[in-house]
């Protein structure tokens, strides 16, 4: 893109060559003398700069159109452009998925704090998202996810358990992505979307019909890989939907220290649309998933989803939201609570009774038990498998270091070394 500065067409003032001229650039200058009115005017103007500091951060500079078909209160709206019609089955699937997503969640923080797992990236408050984005999918669709897509995973098919290997250290991954289409878990912040991106490139040169999806947080959002992705995407009019789910923290970094704007508006600038769904209303994900999802099928190029949600949890098990955020801020978005407002819209409508609810009691607990068993009983890894696969025809270096390794973990007599003359 060729931007034209408005500088070099402005015309020059007959006198800005003149002696004159220079002669005014270079005088000193005498002191301004404050008036009144001045003072007034330079007070109001330093109170209105710190009160945008401190506003609070979740308050957008517009009041943006929120695409919502499910109130906090559990009440359904229509929405003139995006609408969804499911059957009482579809509404109490998606029921179960964020409630044994929760429970799956919940079970894999307590492991991380009994020192089952290194580390976890909770999704706590983030369910609708993740649950209706990936019901929007079709199995032919990709994913390719951040480091705490597990709701995604499990509509995907990835079982539980195989996403907590990693996080216990025992494996790179703990997943074939080709087996269902959801590609492993990446810690680097924002290069998925180039992944996605060259994917959907390869997707639209083989003709299939199918589309991929790229997710990612609002802290990801000023990375410059980002932003090429949204570059190549529109250019080569890849089937790809970029969808940001925008919890109000990166890290202890609010939005309004990445953006001046609603984040789905940076979409226009690319020249492909953005949307913004709330994020805490499962069908609303569900319902502009699938717009998006098929806009991109059809050959009509990528599409921005900001889903505007909330991070209820810490950013990892190794941080500590209150030493950067108000108790205040979470009360309110507990009260928006996705799992909640999906349950009062079940019970509202009858669509579910008590023998419902309390089966899926039961199902959560017996998940729970399952990952636990699960990751407790998850092998340790050879030691000595971290030097294999390091290069396809070997290296004198690391077949150094290997018997280096093997030399030490020797050292120790009751340590037997596994894999030694490998």
């Amino acid at each position: 893109m060729t931007v034209e500065s408005t500088a070099a067409r402005k015309p020059r003032s007959s006198n800005s060559s003149s002696g004159a001229g220079t002669k005014r650039a270079t005088a000193k200058k005498a002191p301004e003398k404050k008036t009144p009115a001045k003072k007034a005017a330079a007070k109001s103007a330093a109170a209105k700069s710190a009160a945008r500091e401190a506003a609070p951060h979740d308050a957008p500079q517009h009041d943006p159109e929120l695409v919502q078909l499910l109130t906090p209160e559990g009440k359904r709206v229509e929405h003139p452009e995006f609408g969804i019609d499911l059957t009482p089955d579809e509404l109490r699937g998606l029921y179960r998925d964020m409630v044994l997503t929760r429970r799956f969640d919940a079970e894999a923080t307590s492991l991380q704090r009994q020192g089952e797992l290194g580390l976890w990236a909770s999704l706590l408050g983030q369910e609708a998202a993740q649950i209706g984005s990936g019901r929007a999918l079709r199995d032919d669709d990709y994913v390719f996810p951040t480091y705490r897509e597990h709701g995604v995973a499990w509509c995907r098919g990835v079982p539980p358990e195989n996403l907590l290997g990693m996080f216990r250290g025992v494996n790179n991954g703990g997943w074939d992505p080709n087996s269902n289409n959801f590609h492993l878990y990446t810690i680097v912040i924002g290069s998925q979307t180039l992944h996605a991106t060259g994917y959907a490139m390869g997707v639209a040169k083989d003709g299939a019909d199918s589309a991929v999806i790229a997710y990612f947080g609002d802290g990801a959002s000023s990375q410059g890989d980002v932003a090429e992705s949204f570059t190549f995407s529109a250019v080569y009019n890849a089937p790809v939907v970029f969808f940001c789910q925008n919890n109000q923290w990166a890290i202890s970094e609010p939005t309004e220290k990445q953006t001046r704007v609603p984040l789905y508006q940076r979409a226009r600038g690319y020249g492909f649309p953005g949307i913004r769904v709330d994020g805490n209303d499962v069908l609303a994900c569900l319902a502009v998933t699938k717009y998006a999802l098929e806009r991109a099928r059809s050959g009509e190029g990528p599409t921005l989803v900001e889903a505007f949600t909330y991070r209820m949890g810490a950013h990892t098990t190794s941080d500590d939201p209150t030493k950067y955020r108000r108790d205040e801020e979470r009360e309110a978005w507990e009260a928006k609570d996705p799992i909640q407002r999906l349950r009062t819209y079940l019970e509202s409508e009858k669509i579910a009774d008590a023998d419902f609810f309390a089966a899926l009691d039961e199902e959560q607990e017996a998940l729970g038990k399952r990952v636990r068993e699960a990751v407790r009983s998850m092998p340790d890894p050879d030691p000595m498998s971290m030097f294999e696969n390091v290069y396809a025809d070997g290296s004198a270096l690391v077949d150094e270091e290997r018997a280096q390794f093997a030399a030490y973990q020797a050292s120790f007599a009751d340590s037997p070394v596994a894999g030694e003359g490998k």
